[in-house]
């Protein structure tokens, strides 16, 4: 497998493997549907309450209980066949939506509700990573992983854009239906068409004995006790959280400013319009072995741009070096085949999904942190903290990024 990885793979080659389709489908379906979901019930709780804390905290509802459930649920990835695991999570958002179309809930029982079917992402996220990587070989993996990772971006983008809209031409209760069909339709596809040859490995033997808690403790522990596994995770969320850090400040920056609400919106969008920007360019211009020499380089280019910040740049310069500050994040392609052979083959589901963990928790602490040093400071000055950080934690990892040679390539 490993010598693959120093053939360039093409988007054609992923694409043609059915596997791969059914994952990309519903994962576009169902990561819309939860992104026009949490516009809806956002409005829905301010409409009820007239809370800003309590709508932000809607918007925020689905990241922090993964947390919950890759700590203590993550096991299930490997303890069952992905496709049951998949279709089942989608069929489970279905039904979250048809009660919150039609069951008139509180608003708290909405939100434990929103939040309890989030605890089960990481396990769903971690059985999706399992397809990929049993059915793509070589590079064709390294580009898939970079695709699932595009149409998550360019779900939440078009779910942000249309949710508004959406909420205003149909109403709260007919938007939530809507979510429920799609993510309806995200389990249908998932069942029909993704394979059931793949096996649940219920003989992990770091895993074995006692309940799903405790065999999910133990295979949090035993990755991590794998050689490179921490590092690599460390690498790949860390920078993450200065990136969210960053865009959770455009909105008092531009008051701050005196940006117009559409020049927000641009800026709003820049960051994911980068992000879409370097996973096509890097994935498609580069080799493998290239790709992974340029870890280093495009993690600095995902942290200095907003080091500029602190200044009072005219509008066009910001919004280009949060477009910038995006494209770093192609980064991650260099890390793909190093993560996968790090995670130990019996524990890789539960590697994803400990992964997945740890960048949405991070994400949410990053805000938070420089969200605090914002009301002390500039929102500029902060924002310029995220990409000191960002370059410094770059340079504290640079031997955990630097490329590592690829059986059969050539020195």
């Amino acid at each position: 497998m490993t010598d693959q990885f120093t053939v360039k793979a093409t988007y054609g080659q992923v694409f043609a493997v059915a596997q791969f389709r059914a994952v990309f489908a519903g994962r576009l379906l169902g990561v819309m549907s939860d992104t026009l979901r949490a516009v809806a019930l956002a409005v829905l709780v301010y409409d009820r309450t007239g809370s800003p804390l309590l709508t932000a905290v809607t918007m925020t509802i689905n990241f922090l209980p993964q947390a919950a459930g890759g700590l203590f649920l993550a096991a299930l990835a490997d303890r069952f066949t992905p496709r049951t695991l998949i279709s089942t999570g989608y069929a489970l958002q279905c039904a979250v939506g048809l009660l919150l179309a039609f069951g008139h809930l509180p608003v708290a029982a909405s939100l434990v509700l929103v939040a309890g079917v989030a605890c089960l992402t990481p396990v769903t996220t971690g059985a999706t990573a399992r397809v990929l990587a049993e059915a793509l070989a070589g590079d064709t993996y390294v580009l898939g992983r970079s695709l699932s990772y595009i149409v998550a971006v360019s779900a939440q983008m078009v779910g942000m854009a249309a949710g508004g809209t959406l909420v205003v031409w149909l109403g709260v209760e007919r938007t939530m239906l809507v979510t429920a069909g799609a993510h309806l339709v995200a389990a249908v596809i998932s069942s029909l068409f993704l394979s059931p040859s793949q096996a649940a490995r219920a003989n992990a033997p770091a895993t074995d004995g006692g309940s799903i808690v405790r065999r999910t403790l133990r295979g949090n522990a035993a990755l991590l006790a794998s050689p490179g596994v921490l590092k690599l995770i460390m690498a790949q969320c860390l920078p993450a959280a200065y990136l969210a850090a960053a865009g959770s400040l455009i909105i008092p920056y531009s008051a701050h400013r005196g940006f117009s609400p559409q020049q927000t919106g641009v800026l709003l969008a820049a960051t994911s319009v980068g992000m879409l920007i370097g996973d096509v360019v890097i994935g498609r211009a580069f080799a493998p072995a290239t790709r992974e020499r340029l870890v280093l380089p495009l993690l600095l280019v995902m942290g200095a741009p907003s080091l500029t910040l602190a200044l009072d740049l005219p509008y066009p310069a910001v919004a280009a070096a949060y477009v910038v500050t995006g494209t770093g994040s192609a980064y991650l392609l260099g890390l793909q085949r190093r993560f996968l052979e790090a995670v130990p083959a019996e524990l890789q589901g539960q590697g994803f999904a400990l992964l997945n963990t740890t960048t949405m928790s991070i994400q949410g602490v990053g805000p938070l942190v420089f969200g605090v040093f914002a009301e002390f400071v500039p929102v500029g000055v902060a924002i310029a903290l995220t990409g000191v950080g960002s370059v410094a934690t770059t340079l504290l990892l640079r031997e955990a990024v630097r490329p590592r040679p690829v059986p059969g390539e050539a020195a």
